[in-house]
């Protein structure tokens, strides 16, 4: 199993942005956690993030081209306004898991609208890091890999 995990803007500031709703680990932390978590489950992982849209567009193509079995995705700001991010999804067909950080359901009122949620196969929203993790533990399951924990 191929796995893309792809950061949207700002992520790569974790640790230092708004410490207090993304906590105090940093972008490093979260590749190795969602690496050692990937490992876990026998999938392949590679990582990419972008402070701009249509660089996350042409990597959502690519993983087609790259035969990726799955995305994960945490658009960031772009969840809320980005129809490309949601065209790239429906057009490559890869099982794509929407993850946030945050619990997005209880902040501000922008952050409930979600355009790229229509092609998603699930939400993973609050669990901080470990959002990342069951978004593979899903999908692994999803394409008949491994089933259970990559976080114990």
């Amino acid at each position: 199993m191929k796995f893309l995990v792809l950061n949207g803007p700002n992520i790569n500031m974790l640790g230092i942005r708004e410490p207090d709703i993304y906590g105090k680990r940093t972008y490093e932390d979260l590749l190795a956690y969602v690496r050692q978590g990937c490992e876990k489950l026998g999938a392949e992982v590679s990582f990419f993030q972008s402070n701009h849209e249509g660089d996350l567009v042409t990597a959502i193509q690519q993983a087609y081209f790259d035969h990726v079995d799955g995305i994960i995705i945490n658009p960031a700001a772009y969840t809320h306004t980005s129809v490309a991010l949601l065209d790239a999804v429906k057009a490559v067909g890869i099982p794509t898991v929407e993850v946030h950080i945050s619990d997005v359901s209880q902040r501000e009122d922008f952050r409930q609208v979600s355009y790229i949620r229509a092609a998603c196969v699930k939400t993973i929203a609050g669990h901080g890091f470990d959002g990342y993790v069951m978004a593979a533990e899903y999908l692994a399951a999803l394409l008949g890999g491994v089933i259970g924990s990559a976080r114990s």
